[in-house]
């Protein structure tokens, strides 16, 4: 089989981790030789529920068993997409109420940009350098790093860059302005939060000069934070959310959401003005349903609270120079990117996953389930800090 990836599938990197997998439950992922990791990364924080979480299962056999795909998003009224729409606008704002879900973060990007312009009637798009919002090219053209982008370009123009948690920087947002786009939390810049207030600074520019706030919360949001959003930590409220990965628990999902007023200009002048076959397939929906059910009722937003104590008290050792983020959004800062591949190797070979942020190699990116229990994080931390010992 593993001939057969190498030969067969297009490969993202020249060194996949390449395990062979058998199955997973819970926490842990089986190989076909039966051996079993721990995962401290969660499919990259999408396994919100761990990996085939009972209620979520059953929802997805449900539905399946009822329809799949049937039309078009948005012309047939279908009870999965309702209710995840529905849920979703009960966890926010009044004036954030309006869901249009997507295949994936990446589209929900995509989407948002193209509300903005419809909006405000503008083209400038303004990010964050080192920023990351998804890999097609409107969302490569705002994800702030050029090395990354460079073999693709020209992307699409119009975009500038300002410094993540810069106030002064906030004086390139003018009257040119259609949106300002920022991960609420930097994830692929290293897990870098906003500081003295910024996102609220950044708001209130927006607001003097008429520009609309995108906050990407494709990871930080559902849960992972201790907050059902993650906005909710920092005192702002944006005008457009992007929210993707958790909410599916474990299947493709993304969504953008706005007011009514600002989402209905998409259905008209032009018609169709955003359109996609497959966005809110029933079948994706009803798991994003049970799975944030399951986060809101079992009270997992405070619980990630909890356990980011655990591991911050845990991971004590002289080569973890920081731990960067909040609740289950963690990242253990080492002194080298190759001390950090050395350690995420080793942990691998011990029996836990571990895995790397973009643009910031001296991470250990820690982004276990939000259901992982205390002994879990536990034996995840200690296999960490005796591949470290083993190591220097």
């Amino acid at each position: 089989m593993k001939a057969d990836f190498f030969k067969y599938q297009a490969q993202t990197t020249p060194h996949p981790l390449a395990l062979e997998i058998a199955y997973a439950k819970g926490s842990y992922i089986y190989d076909i030789s039966k051996k079993k990791y721990l995962d401290f990364v969660a499919g990259v924080s999408a396994n919100s529920l761990g990996h085939n979480p009972k209620k979520v299962t059953n929802a997805i056999k449900k539905q399946l068993d009822a329809y799949a795909h049937v039309m078009v998003y948005g012309e047939f009224v279908q009870k999965p997409q309702v209710d995840l729409c529905k849920l979703l606008a009960s966890t926010l704002p009044k004036d954030l109420q309006s869901v249009y879900i997507t295949n994936s973060g990446t589209e929900a990007t995509e989407g948002a940009l193209k509300l903005a312009k419809r909006v405000t009637n503008r083209a400038e798009i303004i990010a964050a350098k080192n920023s990351y919002h998804g890999n097609t090219q409107g969302a490569m053209s705002v994800s702030g790093v050029d090395k990354q982008n460079a073999a693709f370009r020209p992307l699409i123009p119009g975009n500038k860059f300002i410094t993540f948690n810069c106030e002064f920087c906030l004086q390139q947002i003018t009257p040119k302005t259609a949106a300002v786009i920022l991960e609420t939390i930097q994830g692929g810049a290293g897990f870098i939060e906003p500081i003295d207030n910024y996102l609220l600074k950044v708001k209130k520019r927006c607001e003097e000069v008429g520009a609309l706030l995108i906050l990407d919360e494709i990871q930080s949001g559902i849960g992972r934070t201790g907050t059902f959003w993650g906005f909710e930590n920092y005192n702002v409220v944006p005008d457009i959310i992007i929210t993707g990965k958790g909410l599916g628990g474990g299947m493709p999902i993304g969504a953008f959401i706005a007011s009514f007023k600002h989402m209905n200009l998409l259905k008209d002048n032009p018609k169709l003005g955003h359109i996609s076959t497959f966005a809110g397939h029933p079948v994706i929906a009803a798991a994003g349903v049970a799975t944030a059910t399951e986060i809101l009722e079992k009270n997992l937003l405070s619980e990630s609270l909890r356990k980011e104590k655990i591991i911050r008290t845990q991971l004590q050792h002289k080569a973890i120079l920081e731990i960067r983020g909040r609740g289950l959004m963690l990242a253990a800062i080492v002194d080298t990117p190759e001390l950090a591949a050395k350690i995420v190797f080793k942990c691998l070979d011990k029996g836990l996953i571990l895995f790397f942020l973009l643009f910031e190699a001296r991470a250990l990116r820690i982004t276990p389930p939000l259901t992982i229990s205390d002994d879990e994080l536990l034996e995840g931390c200690n296999i960490i800090l005796e591949a470290i010992e083993e190591i220097i």
